[in-house]
């Protein structure tokens, strides 16, 4: 095993690896509290799953925005400004959030956060796809899912604990996580992006490069597989937000119980998501992410006709076989599409495919609920 371990450790360059640490330190403060949130303003502010979906929209209607805003910056200046301004707003808002007391004040404040914070996302997209060559993206994001699923494993359980005693507590763990990566990253990681396409943007006015989406909006087979995967993305949503209070007003299932849940997911992709990701990636793409959609349908078809627990946990792992398939796949045609010149406005684009669904897709769902 550990022949094997040494032997994946040196098929990828260093700065992977300093990227892979600094995304599992923040995706379990992330996961600490991220699960939670809905479950966090229904108690909080005695409000419903719409009023919680409509503060969930807020943030992502606003993300929007800065989500392309933040792909043409970083094709501007880079993306280890960008990932580090991120880190840091990351923890003062996060901390912002757990002070609040006013549903009132969490809308505006929700928009704000929602534009700042993601600034950064096209950035973290665009570094990955530097660092690594075509070959190795679709196992350089599989194994960026194994890492992150390992969080989930201790996040949610740990969070599932302390939210059943203080929400206050994850959203303090969560902004303490991002100044400690934030301090990882800007001791460790240099700039990624190619010093010949600095050179020759750095005249470039901002309006110009903001303008330079439209040269990925005219580029018709990336934007089909945008729309297809905004539509499969409002669908797998519903496990991090309406699912938790689904279960817990139909079902009475705890926090902790999700907690659980979701940390089978966890377990089902660390064992088999480098497995899988090794056996399709030779598969045509596009059909690979067709049988991951099937295996969604199922998966959260089941909550409608099933009540033990058990079956919700079998439920989690047919949805998370979707997961394994589409996840590091989509992450691999997407960076695969962009010209190095337009990393960030295209990993910007395909942003969207969690942040559209995130503006409607809770709450239609607290509707239906």
């Amino acid at each position: 095993m550990f022949t094997r371990l040494n032997k994946l450790y040196h098929e990828f360059p260093p700065r992977f690896w300093i990227i892979v640490l600094t995304f599992f330190i923040d995706s379990v403060g992330g996961t600490l509290l991220f699960p939670f949130f809905s479950l966090y303003i229904t108690q909080r502010f005695n409000v419903g799953m719409t009023q919680a979906g409509m503060v969930l929209a807020m943030f992502s209607i606003f993300g929007i925005v800065g989500n392309m805003v933040g792909g043409a910056l970083t094709d501007r200046f880079g993306r280890r400004k960008l990932i580090l301004f991120g880190l840091v707003f990351s923890a003062l808002s996060t901390l912002t959030l757990g002070l609040v007391n006013s549903l009132a004040v969490l809308f505006p404040l929700a928009a704000f956060i929602g534009l700042l914070s993601d600034v950064s996302g096209p950035a973290h997209q665009a570094m990955m796809a530097d660092i690594l060559d075509e070959k190795q993206r679709q196992e350089g994001f599989g194994l960026l899912r194994v890492v992150r699923n390992l969080a989930w494993i201790i996040g949610p359980t740990i969070g599932g604990f302390l939210a059943n005693r203080s929400f206050f507590l994850l959203f303090v763990i969560d902004a303490i996580v991002s100044c400690i990566v934030a301090v990882i990253f800007y001791t460790q990681m240099p700039e990624t992006k190619p010093a010949a396409h600095h050179e020759n943007e750095k005249h470039e006015s901002i309006w110009r490069t903001v303008a330079g989406y439209r040269f990925v909006i005219r580029d018709f087979a990336f934007m089909a597989f945008i729309v297809a995967a905004i539509l499969m993305g409002a669908v797998y949503q519903q496990m991090y937000n309406s699912l938790s209070v689904f279960l817990r007003d139909n079902h009475g299932i705890n926090p902790q119980g999700y907690g659980f849940l979701m940390t089978t997911s966890a377990i089902t992709v660390i064992l088999f998501q480098f497995s899988v990701t090794r056996l399709i990636k030779h598969r045509p793409p596009f059909l690979i992410m067709a049988a991951g959609t099937l295996f969604y349908m199922i998966g959260f078809s089941m909550f409608g006709f099933v009540s033990a627990y058990w079956l919700f946990a079998s439920a989690i792992v047919v949805i998370t076989m979707g997961e394994m398939l589409i996840m590091p796949t989509s992450q691999t045609l997407a960076a695969n599409f962009a010209p190095v010149e337009m990393r960030g406005r295209y990993m910007a684009i395909f942003g969207l495919t969690w942040l559209l669904p995130s503006t409607f897709a809770p709450m239609l769902a607290g509707m239906i609920l």
